[in-house]
């Protein structure tokens, strides 16, 4: 799409880097000024193992983004969005990587986190076949077996996607597994394909079949809402608002820099977790990732800049979906004071 290219383009163009060593560390206080020659450490909570997604993390860290604004990053594995945002807001870590839907349910449960910047604003989710399925279009899909996960954001507003493309809910069978039953019914044929994020599960499974996938995405029927982005709770920001703005600062730039080089980027991660996959899905995976990073209202700017109208389409489309409550605020959920200068 125009406004990916124009994004990425841009993001490219940022500008240099001033590159330096970092490390590890746990979770503190406030940031040190440039060229302190002091680091604080920071946690990171991902919303997942670690994946191509991330990958611009590893490189920030690699390339001493991070350090250059006084955080020293340890970056953490996750297990599900939930899970990060609750961590966060108990302040079990210091900031998460998390998808916006499960922010806002859990804000609505009385979490105490806050947004600081979506980066994924076009919607990962999607149908993911076999390009060899038979299955072209949304219609193809009636009669059909999809695996899906009660409860995350793709599965709630499955409904949503399929009324957009003029199919009933009943038009498709359902078979709710959790995240790697989803992946194994899918390699076994047990299922005609599954829902999931497409630049996450889509390469996994293509790698290990040996078969090329092909996605139905959300957002190509009209169906989009914000997905990862970085947050904090409302208590480590209500101490640290200066150390946030340069975490928030440290991953746009983080992010910039990864876009510009995704092969080194993808590189940076290697022997990072066992959970990492090999260099090829990795790669794939934040290639995918790249053309996530904008939607129209932000096309040509810095990597997480959030637009109001975006906001309001998120909760308009969740709240339809019914995960969240109708006539929230924005400003229930996102702190438009840490986005990227």
């Amino acid at each position: 799409m125009k406004h990916i290219r124009t994004a990425v383009l841009a993001a490219i163009a940022a500008g240099s880097l001033a590159l330096t060593a970092c490390g590890g560390g746990t979770p503190a206080g406030g940031a040190q000024s440039e060229g302190s020659g002091e680091a604080k450490p920071v946690t990171l909570m991902l919303n997942w193992y670690p994946y191509g997604e991330h990958a611009a993390f590893y490189y920030g860290v690699q390339e001493g983004i991070f350090k250059k604004h006084g955080i020293d990053l340890t970056i953490k594995a996750g297990q599900g969005s939930t899970k990060t945002v609750q961590a966060t807001g108990q302040g079990q870590m210091d900031f998460g990587w998390a998808d916006t839907p499960a922010l806002l349910a859990n804000v609505d449960k009385g979490v105490k986190v806050k947004s600081l910047g979506v980066y994924l604003q076009t919607t990962p989710s999607a149908v993911q076949i076999f390009k060899d399925s038979g299955i072209e279009t949304v219609a193809d899909l009636k009669g059909k077996t999809i695996a899906t996960s009660a409860g995350d954001a793709p599965t709630v507003t499955f409904p949503l996607f399929l009324k957009a493309a003029g199919l009933a809910e009943t038009d498709v069978k359902q078979q709710d597994l959790d995240a790697a039953g989803k992946v194994a019914a899918a390699l076994s044929n047990k299922v005609d394909g599954l829902i999931g994020f497409a630049h996450d599960q889509g390469p996994t499974i293509a790698a290990k079949s040996g078969k090329a996938m092909t996605y139905l995405r959300y957002a190509d029927q009209g169906i989009n809402f914000y997905s990862n982005g970085l947050i904090s709770s409302d208590a480590y920001l209500a101490k640290n608002p200066e150390l946030a703005k340069e975490m928030m600062a440290a991953v746009s730039e983080s992010f910039t820099a990864a876009i510009a080089k995704p092969e080194a980027a993808a590189k940076s991660m290697e022997g990072k977790d066992p959970q990492v996959p090999d260099h090829a899905v990795v790669l794939e995976q934040w290639t995918q990732t790249i053309k996530l990073l904008s939607t129209p209202a932000t096309a040509g700017k810095k990597p997480g800049t959030n637009d109001p109208a975006d906001w309001a389409a998120t909760i308009k489309t969740l709240a339809g979906a019914g995960l969240i409550g109708e006539g929230s605020d924005a400003s229930k959920y996102f702190d438009s004071q840490y986005q990227p200068k």
